[in-house]
Parts: C-alpha cells; structure tokens; sequence
C-alpha cells in the first residue's frame, strides 16, 4: 500500500524541493506560526511556474485566530478560491484547497462550507484541523462526507497522532474510502510507519523545517525575532524512507 505524503510548507524553493525527493502532495500555507493563513496568489503562481508533478493544496483562511467568519471574511475566502482557480495549472499537476469554518459555538458551519466547496469547483477540498476542535469528530465525519469533502486533517482529536491513534483507527473504519484521513500532528520519520499499522491511514501530513539564522543588519536594526524555518530535504527523505522500509 502507498502512504500517500504530504508536506506543509510556505516556501516556494520548498516545494520544489518536496517534488524532487519524491513527496506526493504540498499543502502550501503563509503564517505557519498562525497555524497557517493563505498565500498570496503571487506565491502560488511562483509555485505553479516550477512544479510539473506534485499536487497543491493551498490553504484558504484568511486570518489566525479562530474559525468562525463574518460575512466579508467569506467574501475574502471566496475571491482567494476563484483567484487561485484562474492560474494556469501544468498538466499533470492537481490543485486542491484546504479549508473550515465553525460557528461562534463552536460547530460546523455548514451553509459556509457548501459554499466553499462549490467555489472549488470539483478540486480536492481538505477540512483543516479546526475538525479536531470539535466535539463528535465521528458525526462531524458524515457531515463532511455530506458536504463533499475529499479529505480531512486530524490527529484525531489529540494535540499528536501518537495521542490520538484510536481515533484516528476509528475514523478510518468509519469513512471506508468515502472521504480520505489525512494523519497530522507530530508526524515524523520516527513514529511514521508505527502510525500508519496502528491506524490505518492512508496519507501523512507533516512538516519537514530546519531553522536559518536571522541575517545581519548593518544598523543593529532587525525585524527578525528569530531564526525562521524552511524546508529541508532530509526531513522529506527520512520519512520517505521509514515508509519505504515499512513496505508503505
């Protein structure tokens, strides 16, 4: 069975990097210490210029903080989703959007969601981990098997995929191919292939950075609190790897 990979990322050399050590799928953010906002479209232009394989997510949230929008905040999703849709695509590259939304109480937001997902158009919509936010991610499943989700990102539930394995087992059983699991949170090469016999996923979700020291500032000025992280090749190939040897 082929685990399928993906890698979270807000770089552009990163994702041509993914490409070319053989991941599957990027999931192409701005913001990550906000837990990911969307990119600008010029940032998925570049990436759409120099990929000629691996599939793109692009996320679709327009701010950190919590899930619940306000009218113009869906305004905004919307109009990123038509934007990224009008860029030309390579041929044989597949572009999807990440997205949520929950009410003010903390529930689906469901008439927002159909929207979203008619926005997109047919393209792979995944549910972000607002879903293990939730209170019954089992009914919240068939919700998104409802409102035509292709996937969703979870941990089942648990701040990690270690913590959150029986979940993750159970939902699994439960979407029976209808809608994919994306495994996410605290996936590394070390605990992958454990992962994947424990429960049953059939896609990872995981983050692959190394940290680069802040540049010089001849004035002693710097807007930089500190080392900023990019993708990494190693990473990449070691989870790659341990998938490899585990026959996934």
């Amino acid at each position: 069975m082929h685990v399928v990979t993906e890698v979270c990322l807000d770089d552009v050399d990163g994702v041509v990097l993914s490409e070319s050590v053989g991941a599957d799928r990027v999931e192409l953010c701005a913001g990550l210490v906000e837990g990911g906002t969307t990119p600008s479209i010029g940032t998925v232009a570049a990436v759409l210029a120099r990929v000629s394989r691996i599939g793109v997510q692009v996320m679709i949230r327009p701010r950190g903080g919590g899930f619940a929008y306000s009218p113009a905040e869906v305004d905004v999703m919307l109009a990123d989703i038509a934007a990224v849709r009008a860029l030309p695509v390579p041929p044989g590259v597949a572009v999807g959007f990440v997205l949520g939304a929950l009410t003010p109480d903390g529930a689906l937001d469901e008439p927002v969601l159909a929207r979203l997902v008619e926005a997109c158009g047919g393209a792979p919509v995944t549910m972000h981990k607002a879903f293990d936010t939730l209170a019954d991610l089992p009914d919240a499943l068939e919700r998104l098997v409802g409102l035509g989700f292709t996937r969703v990102l979870t941990s089942g539930g648990a701040r990690t995929c270690a913590e959150g394995a029986p979940m993750l087992a159970a939902l699994v059983e439960q979407a029976a191919g209808r809608i994919g699991v994306l495994a996410g949170g605290g996936v590394r090469a070390h605990n992958v292939a454990e992962l994947v016999r424990r429960t049953g996923v059939q896609e990872v979700h995981f983050r692959a950075s190394v940290p680069v020291a802040p540049a010089a500032s001849a004035s002693g000025v710097s807007y930089e609190t500190g080392p900023r992280l990019v993708t990494a090749a190693g990473p990449v190939r070691d989870v790659l790897a341990a998938l490899e040897r585990d026959g996934g």
